[in-house]
């Protein structure tokens, strides 16, 4: 069997590859990987290579996708659907980096880390000004409780914050057990101090934090997004930003 690793990859996750019998193992990357397609069996993704019809249509001999990452919106799906190629994610391979990303720019945004980072470099003490404040007491809105939401859940509780979410794909109860209050988009909107995404770009949260929805927030909300550029519309939200 031919794989071909489009991206790349953890020297571990290619020893793994390498280390599989009957295996023909081709290292490329994103501007080379093309000219191995004729033959091969599996390909290997992470993000930037766009695997679409055309792709497809250069590998006759292809069975199965493997995306290095939970996202597969850089897959064709209908095509790879009639094409009888089976596509396969590494769902919450990635989720506690992912999350501490998130409290990572949570932190940042409440203590002016970057703010105070340049005044300093620029020779400046500006002590009372970025003072900040704390996430204890505040409240997280949590769009998304797939493997990353509720690791993200798991670290926002040590900081004592106060949880909801929006997930139409878990119970009340679920929810309850992460300690978590369920909610719908809109109320999640009106509470949080902080909102969170953590959910795949589909055709219903494509564009999902807009005008409208900016709108339904508090003012002074701070919005995290360590899940995809597509959800929210960038123009709606730098007037969002302009008007606070």
């Amino acid at each position: 069997m031919k794989v071909v690793i489009a991206e790349p990859l953890a020297p571990a996750a290619i020893e793994q590859f390498q280390s599989q019998k009957g295996w023909d193992i081709v290292v490329s990357n994103p501007k080379e990987y093309a000219a191995h397609l004729s033959d091969c069996d599996a390909l290997v993704v992470r993000s930037a290579v766009k695997v679409n019809k055309a792709v497809l249509d250069q590998c006759p001999k292809l069975r199965v996708i493997g995306r290095a990452g939970v996202g597969v919106d850089n897959v064709d799906m209908t095509a790879a659907t009639a094409a009888g190629v089976l596509v396969m994610n590494t769902p919450g391979g990635n989720a506690v980096s992912v999350a501490e990303h998130t409290l990572a720019f949570m932190l940042s945004m409440a203590r002016m880390v970057p703010q105070a980072s340049a005044s300093t470099k620029s020779g400046k003490w500006e002590k009372k000004k970025f003072l900040g404040n704390e996430l204890r007491g505040k409240t997280l809105g949590v769009v998304g409780l797939g493997a990353i939401g509720r690791e993200v859940v798991l670290r926002a509780r040590a900081f004592e914050m106060k949880i909801i979410a929006c997930d139409p794909f878990i119970t009340s109860q679920t929810a309850a057990n992460l300690g978590v209050e369920l909610v719908d988009l809109d109320t999640l909107y009106a509470r949080a101090d902080y909102i969170s995404l953590h959910v795949g770009v589909t055709p219903e949260t494509r564009g999902m934090i807009n005008a409208a929805s900016l709108a339904k927030m508090k003012d002074g909300v701070r919005l995290v997004n360590c899940a995809r550029g597509e959800l929210v519309n960038q123009d709606d939200l730098l007037a969002g930003l302009q008007s606070g």
